[in-house]
């Protein structure tokens, strides 16, 4: 892959979340200034625009708004494997969670004839339900347990006998926020989990160090998928899902940093950014900051 090469993938979706707006969280990112920086470092961008989901579609008490979330993510299957089949580098903006589902997806399977692809979910929630533990029916809450095999099927099944990806090499990072039976599921399926308790006495560094080793050791790189929930309310406000006591607006930078030093950063998702709850677009202006600092800006 040219990383020197990136597309720019909106997703309008906010049918995956409980409340509205995120939809418009790839125009809010996209305001703060993401194409002139990213060129700015030197890349050459290609904003391939939003995928807007079906205005109508099935839905299930367990599995709210299914048809549309699971029509929108066939979309962008496609579109990210058209990317990768460039050689260019994919970066999706959200959009609700839902829609890794369909990235993580499409560079699973992208790379499946040369091994195994890791992931870094930087979340306060652990977004493994499925739709017998789930609590809400919301479909974002389900999309990192759908990549890895643990369901649903449908959220990642196009018709291209999904690569799922292994939990030996699956990180969950600043999560706090957990339903009891996600957490219990999670555990069952040997995944590395980061908590915000366990961010607290290692600090970011030493964390995001592991992180790296368990997502980038072995496979042939890793996926970034990056929840701006992740981040404390009062540096992120412009999001749906908020939950106090969460990482700094450091702690994130350090976290994008450490991913860009690597070199093994493979693709990203950035999503939850929700402008009608935003202060002066500050929630999309940190999430542009923290696509740039993942790929490669430098402080000094």
């Amino acid at each position: 892959m040219d990383k020197k090469n990136l597309d720019i993938i909106g997703v309008q979706i906010d049918f995956g979340a409980a409340r509205k707006g995120v939809a418009m969280g790839p125009l809010a990112i996209r305001y703060a200034g993401l194409k002139q920086n990213l060129r700015g470092l030197g890349f050459n961008v290609i904003d391939k625009g939003d995928i807007i989901p079906p205005d109508d579609g099935m839905s299930l008490r367990h599995m709210i708004n299914f048809e549309q979330v699971n029509a929108t993510n066939k979309r962008l299957y496609e579109a990210v494997r058209a990317t990768l089949d460039k050689g260019h580098f994919p970066l999706v903006l959200g959009g609700d969670h839902s829609i890794a589902a369909g990235s993580v997806s499409a560079v699973a399977k992208h790379y499946e004839p040369e091994g195994e692809i890791g992931i870094i979910w930087i979340d306060a929630h652990g977004d493994w339900n499925n739709e017998k533990s789930t609590i809400s029916g919301n479909m974002h809450g389900m999309p990192f347990s759908a990549v890895c095999g643990w369901g649903p099927d449908s959220m990642v099944d196009f018709g291209q006998k999904p690569h799922f990806v292994s939990t030996e090499h699956c990180v969950q990072i600043a999560g706090h926020d957990f339903d009891k039976a996600e957490a219990a599921r999670m555990k069952e399926a040997g995944m590395h989990v980061f908590s915000m308790t366990e961010i607290d006495r290692r600090g970011m560094h030493d964390v995001m160090q592991e992180a790296i080793r368990i997502a980038g050791e072995g496979t042939v790189g890793i996926h970034l998928s990056f929840d701006v929930d992740a981040i404390s309310p009062e540096f992120a406000p412009g999001t749906g899902t908020p939950v106090p006591d969460g990482i700094t607006a450091r702690e994130a930078f350090l976290a994008a940093e450490m991913l860009a030093d690597s070199g093994k950063l493979l693709s990203m998702d950035l999503v939850e950014v929700n402008p009608i709850l935003d202060e002066r677009n500050k929630t999309a202006i940190m999430a542009s900051e923290l696509i740039l600092l993942a790929m490669g800006k430098k402080v000094y």
